[in-house]
């Protein structure tokens, strides 16, 4: 017997307009509501959703991710509308107006797990920070490391004392 994959039930988090988001097929299944029950309750808290919490997305857009999940045609048994698309705190917002237990569930889940990894940005921004203070430091020492390579080169390239030859000394035969 084969293992169902766990990929395929985790929702998939899109870029769009710059923004990370979820799509309203793939939130409701958070949530355990449906899909025309999350847009109803969006459309009457439109108040709660402005345009950097929730978004249709345009046709474009949905043909550029038409690739990245899989949706049928509009007119066969699919979906026959423009997907919400809903940011971070839109989703919690979302969770905020659903009344389902698995909805208020979820909204603290997904405080958590933000919380977590802001944690884990700040941290990664305090390795960031020393980073560039080591390399500061580096560019620093390689700077004076140059200048005493500059320093030491002229006596490392200094030319011998006396060019002319030497008259020997002692008793030589041959030439007088």
């Amino acid at each position: 017997m084969a293992k169902k994959s766990n990929a395929a039930a985790l929702p998939k988090i899109f870029t769009v307009r710059r923004q990370k988001v979820l799509l309203d097929s793939d939130l409701v299944s958070l949530y355990g509501v449906p899909t025309k029950r999350l847009n109803e309750a969006v459309r009457r808290n439109a108040e709660r959703f402005p345009d950097d919490f929730c978004f249709l997305l345009t046709l474009e857009e949905v043909a550029g991710l038409r690739s990245q999940f899989a949706t049928s045609k509009p007119g066969r048994g699919g979906q026959r509308y423009l997907p919400r698309a809903f940011t971070e705190h839109g989703c919690l917002m979302a969770a905020n107006i659903l009344s389902s237990s698995l909805a208020v569930q979820m909204s603290i889940y997904l405080v958590r797990a933000f919380m977590k990894m802001r944690g884990e940005i700040m941290a990664n921004a305090a390795i960031l920070k020393r980073l560039a203070e080591i390399d500061r430091r580096l560019l620093e020492h390689d700077v004076v490391l140059r200048e005493v390579v500059a320093r030491l080169q002229p006596l490392l390239d200094a030319p011998a004392e006396n060019d002319k030859p030497r008259r020997k000394i002692g008793f030589h035969q041959g030439n007088r």
